[in-house]
């Protein structure tokens, strides 16, 4: 186990929400060997969504992103992704499928890692926070 417990922004297209609930549920294994505290968005904010978005990925140690076929057409998660990147968040992409890879990365994740989705990979990046 982890002394400290990250606060973690998990970026994700809302076709692929099912990633999210599997990662944030592996956190929660008793077996996992990484935690954190998930700082995602659960449910679409109505009004300014992007200043209140803003404001919860600044106040978090780190940002997952996953990646899939739906990524580079997710405007919302691009625009976690670079709001990540503006505020100098650590980030790192992890495929959340295996099928038709590579998928074509969008602009917003050019120069950032894009790893397997893999207990290993996940500690690996916590330990660097």
């Amino acid at each position: 186990m982890m002394a400290r417990h990250h606060r973690i922004f998990i970026a994700f297209a809302i076709e692929d929400k099912w990633a999210r609930d599997r990662l944030v549920g592996q956190a929660n294994n008793a077996r996992t060997p990484f935690e954190w505290i998930d700082m995602s968005v659960k449910q679409p904010w109505e009004t300014d969504w992007r200043n209140r978005c803003r404001t919860r990925i600044r106040g978090c140690d780190g940002m997952i992103a996953f990646v899939t076929r739906n990524t580079a057409r997710a405007s919302g998660q691009l625009f976690e992704i670079a709001t990540a990147r503006a505020e100098r968040i650590p980030l790192i992409g992890m495929y959340a499928t295996q099928d038709q890879r590579p998928y074509l990365l969008p602009p917003e994740l050019a120069g950032i890692s894009v790893l397997d989705w893999t207990w290993d990979n996940i500690s690996r990046f916590l330990a660097r926070l």
